[in-house]
């Protein structure tokens, strides 16, 4: 019998501390490394975060959720009004917008649906906002399997852009083009 559902499905839920432990391992993951950094001699995703501390400030302006497959986690989220965001990451930027990041911890998970599935539910989350127009979003621009997946869920690009020394790929999903899809 196989650890792995054939068909999972995927649970969103808030990130708590109690998770920083398993995000602190899962940044040490060659495949999260290489989503989040084009340098080749990193050791740790996103400039080694302190978990702990990045949970416990978890709020509107910056949200973390867990995706679990059978009370296991298996991804998470990062979700944000880009536009009053403290850290001002995406710059000057239009209101009305959420931008999402997303990886999956585990290495045997990725090509399972659950990248989809997280995705799905958190911009349908979004979109039951009504005041969101859209979702944006940054993979580096070396990560063709990252655009090519966003691409399927309808995102368009808008353009390359640095953020710090990222170089970066910007798309957006509109609401009316995710209504569309439907």
């Amino acid at each position: 019998m196989s650890l792995y559902p054939p068909n999972p499905v995927v649970r969103l839920r808030p990130a708590t501390p109690d998770d920083a432990a398993t995000l602190t391992a899962w940044d040490r993951e060659p495949h999260v490394i290489a989503c989040s950094t084009d340098d080749p001699e990193a050791k740790v995703a996103f400039d080694d975060m302190d978990w702990p501390e990045e949970l416990a400030r978890s709020a509107y302006d910056l949200t973390y959720v867990i995706a679990e497959v059978e009370s296991r986690p298996v991804g998470v989220m990062a979700v944000c009004d880009p536009h009053t965001e403290p850290s001002h990451y995406w710059g000057e930027i239009e209101p009305n917008l959420r931008a999402i990041d997303i990886w999956i911890g585990p290495a045997e998970w990725l090509g399972r649906s659950v990248g989809t599935q997280m995705m799905t539910d958190m911009i349908n989350r979004c979109f039951a906002e009504p005041e969101v127009t859209a979702i944006v979003i940054d993979p580096l621009n070396s990560n063709a399997a990252a655009h090519r997946f966003y691409r399927r869920l309808g995102f368009v690009v808008e353009g390359r852009r640095m953020f710090d020394a990222d170089d970066c790929l910007v798309m957006r999903l509109t609401r009316a083009d995710w209504a569309d899809r439907a």
